[in-house]
């Protein structure tokens, strides 16, 4: 695979001109920090697989991997992302980005609680009705509440991941879910 090199530095470069900032083009990193400008080529701050760069006529960066949009903000050295329901926002520090935008905390005990109850209740109901109307000893069916209270915890808790990693946009999850997709779309 052919690193892409930062087209701000290949025209400074085409017009003779001295670079301040090299690329590597080994690893297509830079080897000092460069300002954010529509020139430029950066990893993309959600799914951190693709990179960014200008859409042409337009002040707004778009990831060639996640296909996420972005506005940017030069003065402030940021970018917010324009197509999701979630305000996410970085700063670019010249090498990498850094979160700019952080959720309200009482959203995020508000989050965290109702994850927690859509874990447990339906798990402690389970348990519960197992308690209080237990199968009757040497049935062929005595495993079958322990088996159900667990299939309710792990359905459960992976439906809450599920929905914690859609909120907070891991990269991880991002990447893996886009590569899914086009692995279904192939077939």
């Amino acid at each position: 695979m052919k690193p892409v090199p930062n087209r701000a530095i290949q025209a400074q470069h085409d017009q003779g001109k001295p670079n301040a900032s090299k690329v590597n083009l080994s690893a297509g990193l830079p080897a000092e920090s460069t300002p954010l400008n529509y020139q430029g080529t950066y990893i993309c701050p959600i799914c951190r697989h693709g990179q960014i760069s200008n859409l042409t006529l337009m002040d707004a960066f778009a990831c060639n991997f996640c296909r996420h949009i972005f506005t940017a903000n030069l003065n402030n050295q940021s970018v917010q992302v324009v197509d999701s329901a979630q305000p996410m926002s970085w700063r670019w520090n010249g090498r990498s980005w850094k979160a700019a935008y952080h959720d309200d905390p009482s959203l995020t005990i508000v989050i965290w609680l109702v994850s927690a109850v859509l874990v447990t209740l339906p798990a402690s109901i389970v348990w519960v009705m197992s308690y209080l109307f237990p199968p009757l000893p040497g049935s062929a069916w005595a495993w079958f509440p322990q088996v159900w209270l667990g299939c309710t915890l792990g359905v459960h808790l992976l439906m809450v991941g599920w929905l914690l990693a859609e909120h907070y946009q891991l990269p991880l999850y991002i990447t893996n879910r886009i590569r899914l997709r086009s692995w279904l779309g192939r077939r």
